[in-house]
């Protein structure tokens, strides 16, 4: 069984964002029936349109069997309206928090809320979400949200939401920016970042370095509300092709990848034996912290010989994403990492067809300086 993965470039400076395609199964029969596509994001409108071309070029197909959208975010969620236009899909993963308003609309104070204007305030909010609700239903494409679960199996191979689970997805709903009593307070780490900038004059200084080494790690687990509950919200999805896992994240924290963990362990499905990480959220401190990695992508090693491989969707020139602490950390633990930063990344395994015109990316090394703050 063969496959590639493909994660095409998103934004510039700031801003990051994925668009991924994957493909499996016969890759060198051209029988597209013994073939499944699918896309993990779409990232922007640009990269949207980007994807289209790549499958049609690449993949030699229009028709895409699964379209994922890990969540409602803009640089996710934009680009996939342009794959349900201009390519033929069979299903749509997708959450729609207006659909809980019944379940959630107690939590807040307000007593006029009712769920039926918690929906509507809620739609409003996330048009990105909404557009791509609309045009599957105008294309009579079928919608399934995407749980803890959910999946199932396409030519012999696996495909399996492993967070999060309704419960604590609906947990994260009153926190979403589109709800109606959104979190005032700052967070401490939002605070403390505030004081610093505001301390330098209200002007960004090049952050100063510390040193590591292989044996010492300064990479120090978030604080629980250090992701966005927008991002916590993202579609954990596990793929099992052939004696080979993968891992997709989307912008998950690590309360949300404790808990797809747990969920995965206790259904038998060891993330540590993962062959292929994304790296949340193009690689923030805030997303990830050594306690999690230990438990999916195993524990420290010794020595630097990497057996596994991790990708980080970063824009060009991004000041901060990857963090050196968190690309050093997945080194620790066995995984080289790979990162986008304006090019095209390309992944196979078995026997594919070949692109002249792609060379070897270059690794991430490992570095001896990381960022302070």
């Amino acid at each position: 069984m063969s496959y590639e993965v493909d994660f095409l470039p998103v934004g510039n400076g700031e801003k990051s964002g994925d668009a991924i395609a994957v493909r499996f199964g016969d890759l060198l029969s051209g029988d597209r029936s013994k073939q499944f596509v699918m896309v993990i994001d779409g990232g922007t409108k640009e990269s949207g349109e980007k994807l289209v071309n790549h499958i049609e070029t690449y993949y030699k197909t229009t028709h895409v069997d699964l379209v994922v959208n890990t969540h409602p975010d803009g640089d996710h969620a934009s680009g996939l309206s342009v794959v349900l236009e201009e390519l033929t899909v069979d299903q749509l993963w997708m959450h729609l928090p207006w659909e809980h308003s019944q379940d959630i609309h107690h939590m807040f104070h307000d007593g006029r809320i009712t769920p039926g204007s918690l929906s509507e305030r809620m739609r409003a909010a996330l048009q990105n979400a909404k557009d791509l609700e609309a045009i599957a239903k105008r294309k009579g494409i079928p919608i399934v949200e995407p749980f803890a679960g959910e999946g199932g199996t396409a030519l012999g191979c696996t495909v399996r939401v492993l967070g999060p689970d309704m419960e604590y997805y609906q947990s994260l709903l009153p926190d979403f920016r589109s709800t109606p009593e959104k979190r005032q307070a700052a967070s401490f780490a939002e605070m403390m970042m505030k004081a610093a900038f505001n301390a330098a004059g209200g002007v960004a200084t090049m952050a100063q370095r510390v040193m590591e080494s292989f044996g010492i790690e300064t990479l120090e687990d978030p604080e629980d509300d250090a992701t966005s509950a927008e991002n916590n919200s993202s579609a954990i999805i596990c793929l099992q092709i052939g004696d080979k896992q993968l891992l997709f994240t989307g912008d998950a924290g690590v309360p949300a990848l404790e808990r797809a963990n747990d969920w995965a362990t206790w259904n038998g499905i060891v993330l540590s034996n993962c062959n292929f990480h994304q790296v949340p959220h193009h690689g923030s401190r805030r997303n990830i912290g050594p306690s999690i990695l230990d438990r999916i992508l195993g524990p420290k090693r010794h020595t630097d010989a990497p057996d596994k491989v991790a990708f980080v969707s970063a824009s060009k020139d991004a000041p901060k994403h990857p963090s050196r602490r968190v690309t050093n950390a997945y080194r620790r633990r066995g995984a080289k990492v790979i990162t986008t930063e304006g090019t095209a990344i390309w992944h196979s395994s078995g026997d594919v067809p070949v692109r002249s015109n792609y060379s070897a990316a270059p690794v991430v090394p490992f570095y001896s300086e990381v960022e302070e703050d």
